[in-house]
Formats: C-alpha cells, structure tokens, sequence
C-alpha cells in the first residue's frame, strides 16, 4: 500500500481503546480468486475498500492506528500496531477488509470492554470483527507473532460474545465473489436507507 502506518489520537481519555486498522495483508486468496492488485484498493460502490473501513472507523469518533507496513503474518501486524500505540487502554483489532462495519459497532464493543477484558462481536452466532482486547493483554498482543493472529490470546480467556445486528462485522472481502457479495449488501443497505429517509 502507498500509505505508511499511522495513528490518529483525538484529544479523548488516554484510557479509551484504539481501533487498530490492520491493513498490510497480501491478499493471496484474492489474486487466487481472480481479483487484480491490493483487495484494499478494489472499488466497493465507486470507492476503496479501505475508505469504506476508515470512513466507518473515523464515524466512530474513536481514536485509530492503521498499521500498513508489511508484515510477515497477522499476529506481526497486531504486535507492531499495539507497540506503536502501547499507551492505549485497550484495543479494537479490525482488519481494513471489513468495509460494511458499522460506527456503531466500534462504539459497542468499545464499551464493552469496561466489563470483560476481551469482547468478541457476534453476529447471528458468527464470530466478527472488531475483537476487544483490554489494556492487560497489551504485553501478550506485543509478543504476537506468525499468521494466527490473537487467536492463542482469546482461547485461553474468557471472553464476552456481543451479539450485534450488524452483518458488516462478518462481512470481510477475501475472494472477488465477497466484494460482489459485499456491493450486493452495500446497495441493499443504501436502499433501506433512503426509504426510511422517505
């Protein structure tokens, strides 16, 4: 990606957790699927998928790192994102190919991070993203290594399952069938919308 990691950090409570944007993926499964250059950069209704992403993130109104320098696998993405913003009183780990979450998501499982110290969104019984990590986990996400992410961290607690009415949280773009899938969802969602508008 052209872009270099970078945080923004409005003037909010130290204490509140960072949505860590994990945007340095090589997206092979999407080349393999027939899709051309970076998955984050394919157009989803006329924009990148990664603005989708970040444009939900900034709606947040929660402070943000997107971590995009190339990293070997997930979990070194995680580590480098959380050592550049270890002052943070928790973290929400979204990858940047989720471009259908919702603001309010962020906001709810940041919130509910005041009650478990990891908080795993669901969204009619499948796992999603943003995961939740509390600021006691920060050494265990720093030392993260290889592909699997934080996955090693979540099994050996006990974390909260949020049920959320959002299917942006399931909705990654992996293959070039997703981001079809996705605009499918993106134009139906744009529809409700302007009909409620009405």
């Amino acid at each position: 990606m052209r872009e270099l990691s970078h945080s923004v950090l409005p003037s909010l409570p130290m204490a509140s957790p960072i949505v860590l944007v994990l945007a340095s993926g090589r997206g092979e499964r999407f080349l393999a699927s027939g899709g051309k250059g970076s998955k984050l950069q394919a157009l989803l209704a006329g924009q990148p998928v990664i603005a989708h992403t970040l444009a939900a993130v900034r709606a947040s109104g929660l402070p943000f790192h997107v971590e995009a320098a190339g990293h070997p696998g997930m979990g070194d993405s995680i580590a480098a994102g959380v050592r550049a913003t270890a002052q943070a009183g928790g973290w929400l780990v979204l990858p940047a190919d989720l471009p259908l979450v919702r603001p309010e998501s962020l906001r709810a499982v940041a919130a509910a991070l005041q009650r478990a110290s990891i908080v795993l969104p669901m969204h009619e019984g499948t796992r999603g993203h943003p995961v939740g990590f509390g600021a006691e986990h920060g050494p265990a996400l720093m030392a993260l290594t290889g592909a699997q992410g934080a996955a090693a961290i979540v099994r050996a607690a006990q974390p909260l399952a949020l049920e959320l009415p959002d299917e942006g949280i399931v909705t990654d773009i992996d293959t070039v069938e997703d981001l079809a899938r996705a605009e499918r969802l993106f134009q139906r969602r744009r529809r409700r919308q302007g009909e409620e508008g009405s």
